[in-house]
């Protein structure tokens, strides 16, 4: 989620929180200052109706509400002694002018008592609430209009005002994602005046400055040891190939010869395997262009046609769709071509490799001896099976270390003496 609709969230949530406790509260207030004011009103409207009585004693026969909304009743001494001033909520059937016949309406009361001429007497006077709860269902309605107003506001303000005050960091974030270290030549850089988003160039050009200047040293350095180790190696293989081409050797120096010249060609495997595995983690490549993972499968079984031919495997390629990617082109080709030289190196005679492209992924699949390979140590470095003791053990870890750098998955499974490894391009 953007950091703009992050906002958003959080203020929305925020003013929903202020707003609900705000409402709480001033609906108490209201509904008190309401049910305050209908109480003076039912005050007033008591000391009127008890002067009214006194003059008009007829009064004092009403027992019933009708539309002036009160009643008396005559009760005893001891009653109306204990009786006093009350304010509560209730029911009552009224009827309006519009209405067929009574309905029940919510009202104010007072239950009250009063004495004239030695007699005591009962008061109820109602007033309709009605009206009031309207006023609160419209104060009600007005928060609502007002929360979303607020909201409106604040989508409004996030995406003019905000948007405009964060231009330089996303303009600088992407600086950032462009950036590649050996082909960048410029440091990210952007136009503000904002303090934190200066903190944050010097900080991150810092960090950029240091890890271009280790990157130069990292070449530098693999360039040197390519060069220190390649020369040593190609003049002892070549005066080992001199010496075994003379013919005048006993058997036993021309096989402790051999046995050397085996051991100085595995070192130069090793420093090949190991000068690109550190090219790879160092990004040295990403030259990304459209690539055909159908092409590369293809050409690395013509590649290994001999070898195949050799052992008499039987080889099925099931291609359901033309995997196209977006890669460097020569680790495409190392990342396939190691898994199909694997289950051609190490598959039993007679055996058999099948490869399945689908639109979004690529499984080989072959038989082999021995048992289920150890999934925890299975990319790391030098990690060999009881199979093969002379290759480099660097095989699968320089597939991972290409999978690992265009987020590919690789899984590896297995079943039934079969070697199943997946690589899955996107989901």
């Amino acid at each position: 989620m953007k950091l703009l609709n992050k906002s958003i969230k959080h203020l929305s949530i925020s003013i929903l929180g202020i707003v609900t406790i705000w409402s709480v509260f001033f609906y108490v207030n209201m509904l008190k200052e309401i049910k305050r004011s209908i109480d003076e009103g039912l005050e007033n409207y008591k000391r009127i109706i008890i002067q009214n009585a006194i003059k008009d004693p007829s009064i004092l026969n009403k027992q019933y509400f009708d539309e002036s909304f009160f009643t008396i009743h005559k009760i005893d001494k001891q009653h109306a002694i204990t009786v006093t001033d009350s304010y509560s909520d209730t029911i009552l059937l009224m009827q309006d002018a519009d209405d067929a016949e009574p309905e029940p309406e919510p009202v104010r009361m007072l239950i009250t008592a009063f004495k004239i001429d030695n007699q005591y007497y009962q008061l109820k006077i109602a007033n309709s609430m009605v009206e009031e709860d309207d006023l609160i269902n419209e104060l009600l309605w007005d928060v609502i209009w007002l929360y979303t107003i607020l909201i409106i506001g604040i989508v409004f303000i996030n995406n003019i005002v905000l948007k405009r005050l964060w231009k330089p960091f996303y303009n600088f974030l992407n600086q950032l994602k462009k950036f590649h270290l050996g082909k960048t030549q410029t440091i990210p850089e952007t136009n503000t005046n904002i303090k934190e988003f200066t903190d944050l160039q010097k900080v991150v050009n810092t960090l950029l400055v240091h890890n271009i200047d280790v990157y130069e040293q990292q070449k530098e350095f693999i360039g040197n040891t390519s060069h220190e180790l390649q020369t040593p190696l190609a003049i002892a293989t070549n005066k080992l190939e001199l010496l075994l081409e003379q013919g005048s050797l006993k058997d036993k120096e021309a096989k402790n010869i051999t046995e050397i010249y085996q051991v100085i060609q595995r070192l130069v495997r090793l420093n090949k395997s190991l000068l690109l595995l550190t090219k790879i983690e160092n990004k040295q490549f990403l030259d990304n262009q459209t690539i055909s993972i159908n092409t590369i499968v293809q050409q690395s079984l013509h590649d290994l046609e001999d070898i195949i031919t050799f052992k008499n495997i039987t080889v099925t390629v099931e291609k359901i769709s033309d995997l196209k990617i977006q890669m460097d082109a020569t680790l495409a080709s190392i990342m396939i071509s190691n898994l199909i030289k694997n289950a051609t190196f190490h598959n039993n005679e007679n055996g058999t490799i099948s490869i399945t492209i689908k639109n979004n992924s690529i499984k080989i699949n072959n038989t082999g001896p021995g048992s289920e390979l150890d999934k925890k140590v299975i990319f790391n470095r030098f990690y060999k099976s009881n199979l093969k003791k002379n290759n480099t053990g660097l095989g699968l870890t320089i597939t991972k270390a290409i999978a690992d750098l265009y987020a590919i998955t690789i899984n590896y499974h297995y079943k039934n003496t079969s070697h199943l490894f997946e690589l899955i391009f996107f989901k």
